[in-house]
């Protein structure tokens, strides 16, 4: 298992340079830079800023001295930010993600999984037809879509919920169930149709006509089988959830990563924005590692030595 985890290591490497290669001069050749201010800059003062940021040099030469900072662990400092560096930005906003983030999957995962198993012991009746509908309208329906609706409903119609800011656990919850429904729907959708594929393996017909009880039949069996498909999809969500949801963020005004990845986008706050692409990608190949390795532990047929 060390083994494998170590070649999947070193093959994420060349993976990580890529993104960051085809990111870095993609965020280059896009219209604009990040002292075109609507007014204009005294050229004298926007000549100094682009030489203090080595932004006068050509751009291969940026291309190296950024890989050099990449390997010394130094993302830069924010252009529009010039106080802060970007990991001091990371450093304020990737907690506030990650928590939310972290809440809605466990949620989606615990709620949707068990919709997902009742929808597949009730195959065919009014409890699975449910759970299709919900879940086929909690997917189709978007996030930008979701927290208007709920800032209307619970917010300026009810009273119960504040619409927007940080600070207090109730202004937590309006962005964690409309990062949670979507996922929630998807989740509900895979366990339903995994456990009904693993209610009708030859396993479960021996384990029954072995005389298990229903408790043991689901649980111990057919529902370990069943959760491969979820633990596939948990890795990649999960990377998505905890480094932010740029519409919920900005919707619900919390000072998360996925925010002030859009402020830097539209500010062409290059370091910002690569640094965002990199955490990201981080995120998505150690969620990958770790699903692989919880293959192997609920699927004991599953060896990568």
């Amino acid at each position: 298992m060390l083994r494998y985890v170590f070649r999947r290591f070193l093959t994420a490497i060349p993976t990580l340079f890529l993104i960051v290669t085809i990111s870095f001069f993609l965020m280059r050749v896009a219209p604009g830079g990040p002292f075109n201010q609507e007014k204009g800059l005294n050229p004298v003062i926007k000549a100094n800023l682009e030489r203090v940021y080595h932004l006068n040099e050509p751009l291969w030469q940026q291309y190296l001295l950024y890989l050099n900072n990449l390997l010394h662990l130094d993302f830069g400092p924010s252009y529009v930010s010039p106080d802060f560096t970007v990991a001091e930005r990371f450093a304020d906003g990737l907690p506030v993600s990650a928590m939310l983030g972290g809440v809605a999957l466990i949620l989606a995962l615990l709620l949707g999984g068990a919709l997902g198993i009742v929808a597949a012991l009730h195959q065919n009746r009014w409890e699975d037809y449910s759970v299709i509908a919900t879940a086929t309208a909690g997917s189709t329906i978007p996030t930008f879509v979701i927290a208007p609706l709920f800032q209307l409903f619970f917010g300026l119609t009810l009273y119960w919920f504040p619409v927007g800011g940080w600070g207090s656990p109730s202004q937590a919850i309006g962005p964690i169930v409309t990062l949670m429904l979507p996922q929630l729907a998807i989740v509900a959708r895979l366990m339903r149709g995994s456990m009904i594929e693993s209610l009708h393996s030859h396993h479960i017909r021996t384990a029954r006509a072995l005389g298990l009880s229903d408790y043991s039949v689901i649980i111990r069996h057919a529902l370990r089988g069943a959760l491969l498909p979820i633990i596939s999809y948990a890795g990649p969500a999960a990377a998505g959830l905890l480094t932010g949801s740029v519409i919920v963020e900005s919707i619900f005004q919390i000072p998360g990563v996925g925010r002030e990845f859009v402020l830097a986008a539209l500010n062409r706050d290059y370091t910002m924005v690569m640094g965002t692409v990199v955490v990201i990608a981080l995120f998505i190949i150690v969620f990958n590692l770790i699903v692989d390795i919880l293959y192997a532990v609920v699927d004991p047929r599953v060896r990568y030595d």
